[in-house]
């Protein structure tokens, strides 16, 4: 008998809803949208530069005559973006570096340019995470700094289209699955996925958004939820295409929750945008100051969202890379001290490693559950209208 609750038999249920490739489709648009968006968002923020330093340079700064290990580079140079994938010792994949001068026109070149941000070329320098412009002094001209548009495929940017392919790969697989086993119990990837998506359907989209409308939002919700999910397993695997730390950038997650709020924004009916404006039953002056805050808690939401997937995973990178250091750091006074506390510190990582793993789902979880409700709370009719229609 099969199993009631399946993705199968809601795959067949032309009445009960759309039929599974179909849902494929929209999730194929929905991974096409955000992968757009963070192209968008990763190129504003790169033009403003970061703060972080390239995590390719050697995490050794030279003082007097001893060479002292700088664990803060090391930190920030991990959780920051980088022109270059250092894979390993010495091995660095260099990346495509694509530069919009608005007085130079387009340049495209390879980051191996700037030698790992030792060296100028073409008049661009690789300084602190990001390129600028130098004259031929090699001194910075912040002038030809501001008419830079860094357009690059960053490490970040790169791993970005790793998860999407590894997204999209994931579900061709599970799709051609229910085709060629239809009506079968699920078996392999196809029985990892599915009480994942039923997750997501039944506990998080229709729990928050409601039985009537849920299906249009699901390929959003899904793909996000996917999305954000394969990017933090994919941040915890130590060796290369894994380490970044994508939904870790804040422009990542400024991006995503810039794609929530246009939803909610576009979605929301007469009830949802009555309530922002002018709340029925409040006097005039009071909306004086309600409406106000009620607009900046459009705002407020998605900033939240924002925040706190920002926080939560960059701060589990942040633990991991400090426990690393500690065994340089105490390595730096004695061998013994060193040996000592790198067993300390491997049992800590080994920790906060499968720990992070269970953030990884979790902030994947709260991310589309919060979106959900947030889309729950835009497209709901009012109570005046639900007992008209029943």
């Amino acid at each position: 008998m099969p199993h009631s609750g399946s993705l199968a038999t809601f795959a067949a249920a032309k009445k009960g809803g759309r039929s599974l490739p179909k849902y494929l489709n929209s999730l194929m648009r929905a991974a096409f949208l955000v992968f757009c968006m963070l192209i968008t968002g990763w190129s504003v923020a790169q033009h403003g530069g970061h703060a972080a330093p390239d995590a390719a340079d050697p995490a050794l700064e030279s003082r007097s005559e001893a060479a002292e290990f700088n664990a803060g580079k090391l930190i920030m140079g991990h959780i920051g973006d980088e022109h270059g994938w250092h894979i390993a010792g010495d091995l660095t994949l260099p990346l495509p570096v694509i530069i919009y001068d608005t007085q130079r026109g387009l340049k495209v070149f390879s980051s191996s340019r700037f030698e790992h941000g030792h060296a100028a070329y073409d008049g661009y320098l690789l300084q602190d995470g990001s390129i600028v412009a130098v004259d031929a002094s090699g001194t910075v001209d912040k002038a030809a700094t501001a008419n830079i548009w860094d357009l690059s495929i960053t490490k970040n940017v790169l791993t970005a289209v790793v998860v999407l392919f590894l997204v999209v790969l994931t579900f061709i697989s599970v799709a051609k699955a229910y085709g060629r086993r239809a009506g079968q119990a699920p078996k392999g990837l196809q029985s990892l996925m599915e009480p994942i998506i039923l997750f997501v359907r039944d506990d998080v989209a229709k729990g928050a958004i409601g039985e009537k409308k849920y299906e249009s939002f699901m390929p959003f919700l899904l793909t996000v939820f996917f999305f954000i999910l394969f990017a933090n397993l994919l941040g915890l695997v130590p060796f290369f295409p894994g380490g970044a730390n994508l939904t870790g950038n804040i422009a990542v997650t400024f991006t995503l929750a810039l794609i929530v709020l246009l939803i909610v924004t576009f979605n929301g009916n007469r009830h949802y945008w009555g309530h922002i404006l002018a709340m029925p039953g409040v006097p005039p002056w009071v909306l004086i100051i309600l409406t106000p805050v009620e607009i900046l808690g459009m705002f407020l939401k998605p900033f939240v969202l924002m925040i706190r997937l920002f926080a939560n995973i960059a701060a589990g990178h942040i633990i991991a890379m400090s426990f690393f250091s500690l065994i340089f750091v105490f390595g730096a006074t004695s061998a013994a001290a060193g040996y000592g506390v790198s067993v300390v510190s491997l049992l800590f990582t080994i920790f906060m490693f499968f720990l992070e793993i269970l953030v990884a789902f979790i902030q994947a979880y709260v991310f589309a559950f919060l979106s959900a409700l947030y889309i729950g709370a835009a497209v709901e009719e009012s109570h005046e209208h639900k007992e008209s229609l029943v």
